[in-house]
């Protein structure tokens, strides 16, 4: 399988890389007054350490992924044509969901807000696999889903290695296993084409901002989880234990449902 080189194609496959490389202006819409283009600028700190811009979009970024790679994994259960295709589908649903479950647990920690959808760009690999069918869905899938996941590895391991907050680095610990995990079985399909997903990994087109921004969340709208299922075996990380036992509130699913496949 090659991806699409038409106009459109190069969009979809190129937005939703940029969207994971660059570093989100998300967090400047929310009323963070001075923001600027240094990662490493620190914006707090935190009983946990400092935090830095890079650190800050980096959860925000995880929170992103789950949101359009959670409901993808729920369309792959239900269109998924072959063993692999299923078994990655599942390991997408649990994976995101314990990694979601400990975003919400430190994002009010470090007076970070989430989204609670995903990007213009991420809805739209969403939307490209919820028209796909048969063999053409799995092929995709496995393409899109390799290359998002073998983008943002070195934007992990980037966090993981320089990042001073204990909390930020719990989080790309798991955020690392996870990646790792999801590239794995993205490839035990067979239906990754090496060539094309690199080209498109390395190659990604210049976009606008907006299409690679989540929007904020309306005052007051409860705040989506993404549900484990009933058989998860990928757990979150023990937040209080890291903290210390002051680490209460923020992952508590409240009202909201997890997100569906329509």
């Amino acid at each position: 399988m090659r991806f699409s080189r038409n106009a459109t194609g190069t969009l979809f496959v190129g937005g939703a890389m940029a969207l994971t490389l660059a570093a989100l202006a998300y967090p400047s819409m929310l009323g963070v007054s001075t923001v600027s283009s240094s990662p490493s600028r620190v914006i707090a700190q935190t009983q946990w350490g400092p935090l830095t811009e890079g650190d800050r979009d980096f959860v925000v970024k995880v929170r992103a992924a789950g949101l359009w790679e959670y409901p993808v994994g729920q369309i792959g259960l239900q269109k998924g044509t072959t063993k692999g295709v299923i078994e990655a589908s599942k390991h997408l649903v649990d994976g995101h969901a314990a990694l979601d479950t400990t975003c919400r647990k430190i994002a009010p920690m470090l007076n970070i807000t989430l989204p609670n959808i995903a990007s213009p760009q991420q809805e739209g690999f969403v939307t490209t696999l919820k028209s796909d069918s048969g063999k053409k869905f799995d092929s995709d899938f496995a393409n899109i889903l390799r290359m998002t996941h073998g983008s943002i590895f070195n934007t992990v391991a980037k966090i993981r290695s320089t990042t001073k907050n204990s909390l930020v680095r719990a989080l790309a610990d798991q955020a690392n296993d996870t990646v790792l995990d999801h590239i794995t079985v993205m490839e035990k399909t067979g239906l990754v084409d090496f060539d094309q997903t690199i080209f498109q990994q390395t190659t990604p087109p210049k976009l606008p901002a907006s299409d690679q921004t989540p929007p904020p969340p309306p005052a007051g709208q409860p705040q989506v989880v993404l549900t484990p299922p009933p058989n998860a075996t990928s757990k979150p990380v023990d937040i209080d234990g890291i903290a210390g036992g002051n680490g209460g509130g923020g992952a508590s699913p409240g009202p909201s449902p997890s997100p569906t496949v329509g």
